[in-house]
């Protein structure tokens, strides 16, 4: 079978076994380099998209993929027909749930402490069509967040600085203004009707939920919504449902996407993704500077048979390819080398780590 000649001799050259002791060792220390170096590629990218994933469903537990708000610049008068606009939403292509909400800012005060908080008034029966915060509560049940009832469920980490508990009695008092721009304050007395938790600081530390009515008339004296918050079929196709749902709200209105509000997490992310991913493409860099300076000697070891080839009437570019090969054999050998074992490791990355941490006898990484 015919095969050209550089390609025949290059793979000759891999195979051989009469190279210098230095020149194998070299060898093999460039392909385990390469290996080693797309390996640790695959599994810090797969651990990196994994936390994205963990980070983005744990946000989405109590926020919605998107919200229906009065525009800042907006200069229409009068409160917008939110129900009515949810309706007609509910038939946009893709939208799964819409559900209204209030939030305020409020300063709960549980002596002697204070905590500054967002409360956020929800519609329990609408509610688990935009988030899954009925998974989330660890004490209590969503549906105690009943008009008029004064209750609440707050997060765990906010409930622990306050020494709270399911039963106590929590005030809240939320700054407002009248007609002449004169502060204010109401005061109300609520009741912890249960406790939740999602695992982000900035949820279960800061973040109260409370019946629709209640916090509207809290806030502003009637019970009414500030906006909607919407579920789509696709959390990651959010931008574009967004723009559908933005074509059929009327002027004064917007709609803001979970990409747009959580932007600094996920830029952050992607930050550090690249700049792992410069790091770990620098180890293989040097690994492939290895199969360069193996080639090298190679070619002052093999001097006797070049001058051999070159008498034949082999041409300059026919030996450079020769060698050529042998490097780009050595290096793609390295690499589906390192892409097998980065699979199997991001595959058992879970039971490596338990595995590690039962041997050693510390944490890898915290389990929160």
């Amino acid at each position: 079978m015919f095969r050209p000649l550089s390609l025949f001799i290059g793979l000759r050259y891999v195979r051989a076994r009469n190279h210098k002791f230095f020149v194998s060792f070299i060898t093999w220390v460039s392909l385990l380099g390469v290996c080693l170096g797309v390996a640790a590629l695959i599994v810090v990218m797969s651990v990196m998209n994994g936390f994205e994933g963990e980070l983005r469903d744990r946000l989405l537990a109590l926020s919605a993929h998107a919200r229906v708000v009065v525009s800042e610049k907006s200069l229409a008068k009068g409160t917008p027909d939110w129900q009515g606009l949810a309706t007609r939403l509910r038939s946009v292509p893709g939208v799964r749930g819409v559900a209204p909400y209030v939030e305020v800012q409020a300063l709960a005060v549980h002596e002697p402490d204070m905590l500054a908080l967002q409360l956020r008034g929800i519609d329990p029966a609408q509610e688990g069509r935009v988030a899954s915060i009925a998974a989330a509560v660890t004490d209590g049940h969503l549906e105690d967040l009943r008009p008029g009832s004064q209750r609440l469920l707050l997060g765990a980490v906010a409930a622990q600085q306050l020494g709270l508990a399911s039963g106590d009695s929590l005030s809240l008092l939320i700054p407002n203004t009248d007609d002449s721009g004169t502060l204010r304050p109401s005061l109300r007395e609520f009741v912890v009707a249960g406790i939740f938790e999602i695992g982000l600081q900035d949820m279960d530390g800061a973040l109260a939920l409370a019946n629709l009515a209640d916090v509207a008339a809290l806030a502003t004296g009637d019970a009414t919504a500030t906006g909607l918050r919407l579920r789509f079929d696709d959390s990651l196709l959010a931008p574009q449902r967004s723009a559908a749902v933005a074509a059929q709200l009327p002027a004064g209105l917007e709609v803001r996407d979970w990409t747009v509000e959580h932007a600094s997490y996920f830029r952050a992310i992607r930050i550090e993704k690249t700049m792992m991913a410069i790091i770990l493409m620098l180890i293989v860099a040097v690994a492939a500077f290895s199969i360069v300076a193996m080639l090298v000697m190679v070619v002052t070891d093999k001097r006797n048979d070049i001058a051999i080839l070159r008498t034949l009437g082999a041409s300059p570019r026919r030996v450079s390819e020769v060698f050529l090969i042998q490097g780009l054999v050595i290096g793609w050998s390295g690499v589906l080398l390192g892409v097998l074992l980065g699979m199997v490791l991001s595959l058992h990355a879970g039971a490596i780590v338990a595995a590690l941490e039962s041997l050693f006898g510390f944490h890898i990484m915290d389990p929160d």
